[in-house]
């Protein structure tokens, strides 16, 4: 089969012939039908973690055509996400003819969800839930224990209601924006709070946001000085949101993000203090960090940290996936259809995501589907 294979030593990435993978229990064997991109995938080929000869590329949707597990069956439709070469330590990667992915790492496509629109989803809408719901605390719309002692939007309030509560969502175009978005709306629809979403973004996104499935209550330009301000406004007398979630976490805005927390409110970032190279020391509060790699399972090497095995994130993953498999639940990110195939993904696609910054993009290309990439998906049809 053809795969994306990592060439540490150059900080590229090329197509080579490589055996097709062998299923083990527990296991599927799919036919990848589309591969969607994520910055990681471009930041890790030209900053190496891994080796020379790694399978690159995250997002995967495809079709199963062995099966290991009794939980799926040969022909459906299925969609996931593998590390790639994001790791030091040796894993599986998704940008390839063919993949191997255990049965509880996979979510069933509902329909009429197209599989180019499934495979943006798994990585970016599981980072946002990770962030709301596992780190966060607020109560999931899928089955998964409630926080104790947490702000507005975690516990009843006596009466079997869950209090109101407000979110701020820095980023919010982002992907992992768009789908947190999605999941505040239904974290309140399932347990019958109301809630204030508010989110920054370019004035250029403000009509896509303010409608379905995002539904934004108010919106402030990301661009200018004083949003911080105008989000603690908004808030009222609380002076300030409950949660915030930071879906960029580079810089300044770190902090800018913080202070319009309200005194006990919860923050989550999607970069570490060394990846988003802010001062911690700066903020408001100690902001919730993981990564999305924990829902593995499984022990992973990872920049200079070691992310611990944990049975726990891959149960709230499994979770996470049995409730995308119950019918259509969340919007995919809009997307562009990229040209070519895995051939074209590292000097069209990689190119336009840059090192994995948001600073760090392709400007200059004239070509029509390498204009900058701004609340969409870049997507790949795969082949075989």
């Amino acid at each position: 089969m053809r795969a994306l294979l990592l060439n540490a030593e150059n900080k590229s990435a090329t197509v080579h012939i490589i055996p097709r993978p062998l299923p083990s229990d527990g296991e599927l064997l799919i036919r990848v039908e589309a591969v969607a991109l994520n910055p990681v995938d471009s930041l890790y080929v030209l900053n190496p973690l891994g080796e020379t000869g790694r399978t690159v590329g995250s997002d995967f949707s495809g079709t199963v055509i062995e099966s290991n597990s009794p939980t799926h069956q040969v022909g459906q439709r299925v969609a996931g996400f593998l590390q790639g070469a994001c790791s030091i330590n040796n894993r599986p990667g998704a940008f390839a003819e063919y993949l191997v992915c255990p049965a509880d790492q996979l979510w069933r496509i509902p329909d009429p969800m197209t599989l180019e629109e499934a495979s943006t989803v798994s990585l970016c809408a599981l980072t946002a839930a990770q962030g709301l719901f596992y780190r966060l605390g607020m109560r999931a719309p899928f089955s998964w224990p409630v926080a104790r002692g947490g702000p507005p939007g975690t516990e009843s309030r006596g009466d079997g209601a869950v209090a109101p509560f407000s979110v701020f969502i820095y980023g919010a175009s982002t992907s992992v924006g768009m789908y947190a978005a999605q999941l505040v709306r239904r974290s309140a629809e399932a347990s019958g709070a109301a809630v204030k979403l508010i989110g920054a973004a370019s004035p250029a996104r403000f009509p896509l946001l303010q409608a379905e499935p995002y539904t934004y209550d108010a919106l402030v330009d990301y661009r200018d000085s004083n949003w911080p301000g105008q989000v603690r406004t908004l808030t009222g007398a609380a002076n300030g949101v409950d949660f915030v979630y930071d879906c960029i976490s580079e810089g300044a805005t770190v902090k800018m993000a913080s202070s319009t927390l309200r005194e006990g409110g919860k923050m989550a970032i999607v970069r570490s203090r060394e990846g988003g190279a802010f001062d911690p020391d700066s903020l408001k509060v100690d902001p919730v960090y993981g990564a999305v790699w924990e829902a593995f399972g499984v022990e992973i090497q990872y920049q200079n940290l070691i992310v611990p095995a944990s049975h726990q994130a891959r149960a709230f993953a499994g979770a996470f996936y049995t409730w995308l498999s119950s019918g259509p639940k969340l919007t995919p990110n809009p997307v562009r259809l990229m040209p070519g195939g895995l051939e074209r993904i590292v000097p069209d696609g990689f190119a336009l995501l840059g090192s994995g910054s948001m600073q760090d993009r392709a400007q200059h290309r004239e070509e029509p589907h390498m204009k900058p990439v701004s609340a969409e998906k870049l997507v790949y049809s795969i082949a075989t």
